[in-house]
Parts: C-alpha cells; structure tokens; sequence
C-alpha cells in the first residue's frame, strides 16, 4: 500500500521506457525500436483519465508508436524526446495549475531523478534503479513493463472511491 494520502492525487505522471514497458527494446529492421505494452496498465491508465485525472507521459524516446499508444487511450499529455524532463514537468503543474503533491510521478532511471525529488509521490517499479529506489515513497512490487502502472493507478482510484464505478468503468 502507497502511504501518502492518495485523496490529494490529481495527476499521474508516467515515464514509458522500463516503467510501462520492459526495459528491453526489440529494434525493427528500419532501425525504429519496437516496445511492450501491457493491457492492465493500458486498461487503468484510461480509466483514470475517464475518472477525472490528469495523466501525462514524459519519456525520453522519441517514436509515434508511443504516441499513438497513449493518445489512444486518452492522453492528452504525451512529451516525447523529454532531455530534460523537469521543463515538462514544470509545463504539465502550469498548464493545470497543479501543485506538487498533487502529482504522482512513476519513474526507473536516472533521467526520472530530478522530477522524482520534485513531485509530492514519487513511485518506481521493482526493478528500479537503485538511485530511484531510494527517491521513492513507494516502490511496486511489479516490475516495469509488467503492471507497475496498474498497480499505482489502481490504489488512487480506489482511496478516490473512483476504482469500480460502474459509470467510469464500463460507460454505462
């Protein structure tokens, strides 16, 4: 169980590489790197956008596949090529008027540092870095690529009283 006060999450900040995909990247014959996804994060991932929050992804790669993966699902917020990914981070808090501990930020390397130390949760998989998993309030027991996402998500929408809702859930 994440402890932090979940009711004060509105926004989940995801990186993709080794967070919702595994950290291995197959490379296609055109050079064009190929990733894992998995359903169950895709699945809460969008119902947490249908419930009312804000979800991003800031990764450092650069590809349409991830594009298209993520707007499919809802997300408006898709930083792609993210150096740096504190200016993101910074435009996502303007951009929604959010505060820090608003933010839940779920990250595996070093580039997620920075951003980690700034968020009010800051969550890794299990597989994590050892750096990150020092940052981190909560670290997954799923590893990157395989639910770590699901597992985040799930928790705030249940202390949202959101997980289940039979309206957001199943559009009835």
């Amino acid at each position: 169980m994440i402890n932090y006060d979940l009711k004060k999450i509105k926004a989940l900040v995801f990186d993709v590489d080794g967070v919702l995909s595994t950290e291995t990247i197959y490379l296609h014959p055109d050079g064009e790197p190929m990733r894992t996804v998995n359903i169950k994060d895709g699945y809460a991932l969008q119902l947490a956008v249908k419930c009312g929050l804000h979800v991003a992804i800031i990764t450092g790669g650069n590809t349409e596949a991830v594009r298209k993966r993520y707007e499919g699902l809802g997300i408006k917020d898709v930083y792609l090529a993210a150096a740096v990914k504190t200016r993101e981070y910074a435009h996502l808090k303007e951009k929604y008027g959010l505060q820090d501990e608003e933010i839940l930020y779920m990250g595996d390397d070093i580039p997620d540092y920075e951003v980690m130390r700034l968020c009010g949760l800051p969550c890794c998989p299990a597989d994590a870095a050892p750096e990150i998993k020092e940052t981190a309030i909560y670290i997954s027991h799923r590893n990157g690529g395989c639910g770590c996402g699901r597992d985040v998500v799930e928790q705030v929408l249940k202390a949202q009283g959101k997980w289940m809702s039979h309206e957001k859930a199943f559009g009835w």
